[in-house]
């Protein structure tokens, strides 16, 4: 039996990179998992690999409030209430503070802080007591990588969130945490990046600076996300856990 058995859980922009993974680790661990993302054909595939059984899809974004709703209401139906919640979603680009344009930044903010916000909030209804809250930063919020200043500031106000939320739900025993990857081999890393060949160089040179001399795998990061979900992480909140190789730690 999973550490998971008989749960109900949520994973935003679930359907590749670590929302993938980490789906597939909670159903593993015996819940049935919710998958959200914006393409259709990517929910579908994911579905078969996760499994008809233990996964449900519902298209739709995070920036929209109608889409959430649509969400929420397929969970309702469930009638299990929600016991995890993954506010994975997140869009990243690397645009230098010279070239940062309005729609750079609003979509930048629109998704990663203002879409989680409300991922959250509509949630509440929904979130049995002592529930768990997984919302995904990143190291970049600690740090000042160049070009990368809308994306680090709207991780940095998801770590802000964590803060306030976990003194907010204390009295319903809903922990709040953050999970803070970096360099993970994902899909969407590679989009970041803008190129195959930019995310390859950048690929090299982290085998060269962080101490685990390579990039971290979805998986890593999905274990982090299960320990967090589940009650042996009963005593942790509020906290950021670090998924880094040591990028932010020596």
């Amino acid at each position: 039996m999973g550490q998971l058995e008989g749960k109900t859980a949520v994973v935003t922009g679930g359907s590749s990179g670590i929302g993938l993974v980490t789906a597939l680790r909670l159903a593993d661990e015996g819940a049935h998992v919710f998958i959200t993302g914006r393409r259709e054909a990517e929910l579908e595939v994911a579905v078969k690999t996760i499994g008809a059984e233990r996964a449900t899809a519902v298209a739709g974004e995070i920036s929209e409030l109608d889409d959430l709703d649509r969400l929420y209401d397929a969970v309702r139906a469930r009638g299990q209430g929600l016991d995890v919640l993954v506010a994975n979603a997140a869009v990243a680009a690397f645009v230098t503070l010279e070239r940062t344009t309005e729609e750079h930044f609003d979509h930048t903010f629109g998704v990663n802080a203002r879409g989680t916000l409300f991922t959250v909030q509509k949630a509440l209804p929904l979130l049995n007591d002592g529930a768990s809250i997984v919302l995904v930063g990143s190291t970049a919020g600690d740090r000042g990588m160049e070009a990368f200043g809308a994306y680090a500031a709207s991780k940095a106000a998801v770590r802000s969130f964590a803060r306030t939320w976990s003194n907010e739900l204390k009295g319903r025993g809903i922990r709040v945490n953050v999970l803070s990857p970096a360099w993970i081999e994902t899909p969407g890393g590679t989009a970041a990046f803008g190129d195959e060949e930019t995310a390859r160089t950048i690929r090299e040179t982290v085998a060269t600076t962080v101490a685990k001399g390579r990039m971290g795998r979805p998986e890593e990061a999905a274990a982090v996300v299960a320990f967090l979900a589940s009650e042996q992480s009963s005593y942790v909140v509020g906290a950021n856990l670090y998924v880094d190789g040591g990028t932010n730690q020596i």
